[in-house]
């Protein structure tokens, strides 16, 4: 009977201990509106062909480049604005954009189509219509940025900002390790590295519910990620020309104690904050106790 291959270091291999190694994260979803973004992209070449193939005067060609520059900067802006609305939904707690990419995406793609239709129409006013027309259709497709922050309700807005920008720095990191074993065209190296990122970003969100919890974490979001992306990087320059397979099984090594390392730090924490609630539960309790007030078994 056919028989699945199965290795030490693959996927759903098992370890040197024999212990089936933890599955690979889930992948995430695509972000959404990607495939609207990349037809707006697309639609900034019209323009630039009309410049070059019309017979147009001299203020028509210019006319035509500056829409395709405002066509693709809306584009580029509203993309920009679907990664941070992302962000913004992800986590538990979170603050509004700095500044509202996807509108300013809207305007752009209005002044962009306002400009193109000009050398078309021949007229301003038809073709401020139409542009008015293409920024209403962006908003209603791709929406406005988020408004409001989220989950910050009696939380220490200092902490939370602390917490914010640790964790901008660690997904940076993040970024960067998977950039660098990108180099080293290793499925598995990718996927265990994607595996990591997913754990610490389980500590993300446990640091964000709580920001007190950020000084007994800052080691893992700072330093020790920080070392993961140098060691990413050196083993991709290695493995990418060499295939050294040591170099391979030492950053695995690596790689498995980090998860450890983020599985058991965030079980602390979370044993801490369930410490905290038990102790402000048994200290309303004995003073409802001392108030004489009747309590139930």
């Amino acid at each position: 009977m056919a028989r699945k291959y199965g290795g030490q270091f693959s996927p759903e291999g098992r370890t040197e201990g024999g212990v089936k190694a933890p599955p690979a994260p889930a992948l995430r979803p695509p972000m959404r509106g990607r495939a609207r973004v990349t037809i707006l992209m697309a639609l900034a070449a019209v323009p630039v062909l009309h410049a070059f193939v019309g017979t147009g005067s001299a203020t028509e060609f210019v006319g035509d480049l500056a829409a395709a520059a405002a066509l693709f900067g809306g584009a580029v802006l509203t993309r920009e604005g679907l990664k941070a609305e992302a962000a913004w939904a992800e986590r538990r707690v979170a603050r509004r954009p700095g500044w509202p990419r996807k509108a300013m995406g809207a305007a752009a793609i209005g002044l962009g189509v306002t400009l193109a239709a000009m050398t078309g129409l021949g007229g301003l006013i038809p073709a401020i219509v139409y542009g008015a027309v293409a920024a209403g259709l962006h908003v209603a497709s791709f929406g406005l940025d988020p408004m409001r922050d989220k989950g910050m309700e009696g939380v220490d807005t200092f902490q939370t900002d602390r917490v914010a920008r640790t964790i901008e720095d660690a997904e940076k990191y993040l970024a960067q390790m998977h950039d660098a074993v990108l180099r080293a065209r290793d499925r598995e190296a990718t996927t265990r590295v994607e595996r990591l990122a997913a754990k610490a970003r389980e500590m993300f969100r446990t640091v964000e519910d709580d920001p007190r919890d950020l000084t007994a974490a800052r080691k893992y979001l700072g330093v020790y990620l920080m070392g993961a992306r140098d060691a990413a990087a050196k083993f991709a320059d290695i493995y990418a020309t060499s295939r050294d397979t040591e170099a391979r099984t030492e950053f695995f090594g690596l790689l498995d104690e980090l998860e450890r390392g983020f599985d058991t730090k965030r079980e602390t924490l979370l044993i801490t904050d369930r410490t905290d609630l038990e102790v402000e539960i048994e200290v309303l309790r004995d003073r409802l106790k001392r108030d004489g007030l009747p309590m139930g078994d």
